[in-house]
């Protein structure tokens, strides 16, 4: 299950132009934001995507990799639909940015919207985010085969799996729990991963997929316990995060006989129409982004994967995981009726 552009006019006419002496190369300015970039998190506040978009927004006012402003802005209505529809309908706008969940794809496919990742202009993946099974530290479940067990010998729907939306990634992930326990779990949907690590700390739900960085508060604070990583292999962070603990200490689902794995986009498009020195500039700041060490720290505090792609590799694997989706989709019987 494990989810895995162009020649610019107006490069050419810059080109036309220093041939006939029209102007130099070097007094040509590249193109850079004249006004604040909005950049619109489709999902709500706390959660991970708020938090690496907030991240990189501190990121480029410190160290003034920017010369106008960037402005975060929420539109998480209808699963990240609102977002999504706000920057499809910003064509020729390179003053906006959305960064992406897997609601990228999981929101078209379930609610069927008219939208779709290809109409939006691909900028760059920042990272992959991992997922986490997670209890309340007070529960006496120590790995993931006790809560499933303990799963198993209980009437369908006792325990309840917290998740952000509903019919996206962490109920995706809830379904592919009940195939392999053959259990049914209650899903309660909530608006973000930061409600959702709130809701678990007040056992108002058994359990959740919260990616690390939703959820690595709570534990570092003792208040809630992760089970096991829906990765195929232990996270590659070795500095104790909870007491003795540290990422690494976390067992793979799969080894705790869980056989399901998951990873989630963390990246960024553009509005319609953008061309292709527009992108450039965003995909040349982050970058620079990516070398801060606030940003180091950030991937270290969430325990990311620290794949970074853009062009025509960031197009493919984008591709990829939208076919994928489709298929996890369709298994879960999630697929909006046309």
């Amino acid at each position: 299950m494990s989810v895995r552009t162009k020649t610019s006019y107006a490069f050419a006419a810059l080109l036309g132009a220093a041939a006939f002496g029209l102007a130099p190369m070097s007094a040509m300015a590249a193109w850079e934001p004249t006004r604040p970039v909005e950049l619109v998190v489709p999902a709500g506040t706390g959660g991970g995507a708020d938090q690496m978009a907030r991240v990189v927004q501190g990121i480029i006012s410190k160290h003034n990799l920017m010369k106008q402003p960037m402005i975060v802005v929420n539109k998480s209505g209808g699963a990240g639909g609102e977002g999504f529809l706000d920057v499809k309908g910003s064509r020729n706008n390179p003053h906006k940015l959305i960064i992406t969940l897997s609601n990228l794809f999981t929101t078209p496919l379930a609610t069927g919207i008219p939208f779709s990742y290809k109409d939006l202009t691909p900028v760059t993946m920042m990272a992959l985010d991992e997922f986490i099974l997670w209890v309340n530290a007070d529960k006496p479940y120590k790995t993931a085969k006790e809560y499933i067990d303990a799963i198993k010998a209980a009437p369908d729907g006792q325990f309840r799996m917290g998740g952000t939306g509903s019919k996206q990634e962490d109920q995706i992930i809830t379904v592919a729990l009940e195939k392999a326990t053959g259990k049914k779990l209650t899903y309660i949907p909530y608006k973000g991963g930061g409600e959702v690590a709130v809701q678990l700390v007040g056992n108002h739900i058994d359990s959740s997929v919260n990616n690390p960085i939703e959820a690595v508060a709570q534990w570092r604070g003792g208040k809630l316990r992760p089970l096991c990583v829906f990765d195929s292999k232990q996270l590659a962070y070795n500095d104790k995060v909870a007491g003795d603990l540290a990422w690494s200490s976390i067992p793979t689902c799969k080894s705790q006989g869980l056989d399901v794995e998951y990873l989630m986009l963390r990246g960024f498009f553009m509005a319609p129409g953008a061309t292709p020195d527009q992108v450039a500039y965003y995909v040349d700041l982050m970058k620079k982004v990516r070398a801060t060490p606030e940003w180091a720290q950030l991937m270290k505090d969430g325990a990311f994967n620290q794949t970074a792609l853009s062009g025509a590799e960031y197009l493919k694997w984008v591709d990829d995981a939208e076919k994928t989706h489709e298929t996890l989709m369709k298994d879960a019987g999630f697929i909006a009726k046309k």
